[in-house]
């Protein structure tokens, strides 16, 4: 004999009587593929799902219900605005008994891609990017948001200026003595003694938030990271001999930023191809021992 098991979530009710705005899971771990540039990835996921839920006197939500469909995700297709859209309309529909009319999933992952080296032909390392996709439906409106994280180098303006000031009153103190220098006698001074005062430098990071069309067939998270790559100018590097070392470093040196500098480059290079981009920037200082940031768009919070 078979007997039925209890369930309580719908026999009884709610002692509050309170409607929740969310109900949910929170870390489910899932093998995800992106599909990035034509090639499917595979990424070790962790998702949340929730629903509303709009009836006081209902108990509970069904979480078995929305762990199966949130591990349809796995099947192999690749994930996609659309394939969350429909997802999301079915956590819904999947949750009618409970009057839900509103379902949101988080994912999270890091997104590996291999990146050559600045100069040496053939070299190359893997850099791994923090990505964040959330998609809500809210009655009838759905959005999907993506975030990135992009990890940089920035060298400080002010920081450089100071330093050349000392290197400069230096060069003049070697040399106040004679009318007349010449270019081998620089060259000279400058290998050993340019480094005289060096700026400070830390490894930084962006947080970019973009709005993503919810009908599209892919996240095209690698064309968001290359653009704000581009505008920091100063990406980090994975394999290096000593020429790319030696690139890197004219590299920062040619591109002093503060972090209003890294939020307003990030910014802007969004805003000409993406729907309503924010951005957040820290930069670790190796001077302080609290960190520079900087907002814009309206982001909300300091991202992870």
């Amino acid at each position: 004999m078979h007997a039925t098991l209890p369930d309580i979530s719908v026999t009884d009710t709610a002692p509050g009587q309170i409607s929740l705005d969310w109900v949910g899971m929170q870390g489910i771990d899932l093998p995800l593929s992106v599909d990035e540039d034509g090639r499917c990835r595979d990424v070790h996921a962790r998702v949340d799902a929730h629903v509303d839920l709009p009836l006081a006197h209902v108990k509970g939500i069904h979480m078995s219900r929305l762990y199966a469909l949130v591990g349809s995700l796995s099947d192999g297709e690749s994930l996609s605005p659309k394939r969350l859209s429909t997802l999301l309309d079915a956590m819904i529909d999947s949750h009618r008994d409970c009057g839900s009319r509103s379902a949101r999933v988080r994912i999270a992952f890091d997104l590996l891609i291999r990146r050559p080296a600045l100069v040496t032909e053939g070299l190359s390392g893997w850099k791994s990017y923090p990505v964040h996709v959330t998609a809500t439906k809210v009655e009838r409106l759905s959005t999907v948001e993506i975030q990135v994280g992009v990890d940089y180098a920035s060298t400080c303006p002010c920081s450089a200026a100071l330093s050349r000031q000392l290197v400069e009153q230096a060069f003049r103190q070697a040399f106040v003595e004679q009318e007349a220098v010449t270019p081998a006698q620089v060259g000279d001074w400058l290998r050993d003694h340019a480094t005289l005062a060096t700026p400070h430098s830390q490894r930084s990071r962006a947080l970019a938030r973009v709005d993503w069309p919810t009908h599209t067939p892919s996240l095209g998270l690698t064309a968001l990271i290359d653009r704000i790559e581009h505008a920091l100018g100063t990406p980090v590097q994975t394999a290096v001999k000593r020429a790319d070392e030696q690139a890197f470093a004219a590299l920062n040196g040619q591109n002093l930023m503060f972090v209003e500098d890294a939020a307003r480059r990030v910014q802007s290079a969004l805003a000409e191809h993406y729907l309503n981009p924010r951005v957040h920037v820290r930069h670790e200082e190796s001077l302080h021992p609290h960190d520079a940031v900087a907002w814009a768009g309206a982001f909300e919070g300091e991202g992870s």
